[in-house]
């Protein structure tokens, strides 16, 4: 991945990974999967449909981004990963792999694009001509000799929505750049110290994650609603007004997100980040 590798350390020059300094470590595996799989030949990539059109009851209420509604999408598509791993073995004999979903040293995207699995549109997202983008990337690294797919064109044409709907401007003017230290993804999950007093009135009442790029993109028209029962939202989740939020206990934020993603950010963080947007 000799012109990935080139993107991606002038991503890191730039300093647009913030503070997430995990991104500078193992750049070697990032570049080359037989450092991760000896002997490895195939990447398989696959992708896991998240997307929930379901919308917060009330509209004055901080926003919660959809992939966080259910459980940590983490365990639940790394055990799937590993039974079709199992089966693999099962089917076919000795088949050495590992299995990755957003949690190791792993170019994603661009494993994805080169699998076919649609093209990095210019908000840097995976996105598919009859999917949209509201879908997890999970890979299986083997040393199991397969027929490969193709790429598929970019289909971003003279589009601009994401760009121009950014509330931060973390996306470049011409696309395919994400500065994610100003991304509002990175703002209210990644960064662990306060939020800088610039972004204030630019969150767009998000208080972890965004959909925004994602709500504005044309291919998402085509986009499903997802048939997971592990991604369905807490009972309650949907329905917590602005007051709700705003008066949250560590109890609650327990009950809420007990299996969620959302736990990354801790009751501290979320906390923190609901009470910037107030703040505006």
């Amino acid at each position: 991945m000799e012109e990935e590798a080139r993107r991606l350390e002038a991503w890191l020059r730039q300093g647009a990974h913030g503070q997430m300094a995990y991104m500078e470590n193992h750049f070697d595996l990032r570049t080359d999967p037989t450092k991760l799989v000896p002997g490895a030949k195939s990447v398989i990539c696959l992708t896991f449909n998240y997307h929930n059109p379901e919308k917060q009851k009330d509209p004055e209420a901080p926003r919660i981004s959809q992939y966080a509604y259910g459980q940590d999408y983490h365990y639940l598509i790394k055990h799937r990963l590993k039974s079709l791993l199992y089966f693999m073995q099962e089917k076919i004999g000795a088949v050495s792999g590992r299995c990755f979903v957003d949690s190791a040293p792993v170019l994603e995207r661009d494993w994805a694009r080169r699998a076919g699995l649609g093209w990095n549109g210019r908000n840097t997202l995976t996105i598919h001509p009859r999917r949209g983008s509201y879908f997890f990337l999970a890979e299986i690294i083997c040393d199991l000799p397969l027929a490969y797919d193709d790429p598929i064109r970019d289909h971003c044409g003279t589009c601009r929505r994401c760009i121009d709907a950014c509330p931060t401007e973390a996306i470049s003017p011409e696309g395919y750049f994400l500065d994610a230290s100003k991304c509002i993804s990175y703002l209210t999950i990644e960064l662990r110290e306060a939020i800088p007093a610039g972004f204030k009135g630019k969150l767009d009442n998000w208080m972890f994650g965004c959909d925004v790029c994602q709500e504005v993109c044309p291919w998402n028209r085509f986009a499903h609603r997802h048939d997971e029962p592990a991604f369905e939202p807490h009972p309650d989740l949907l329905n917590m007004t602005k007051r709700d939020w705003v008066e949250l206990t560590e109890e609650v934020f327990g009950q809420l997100f007990r299996k969620s993603a959302v736990k990354r950010t801790r009751f501290s963080g979320l906390q923190r980040n609901i009470k910037f947007l107030e703040e505006q």
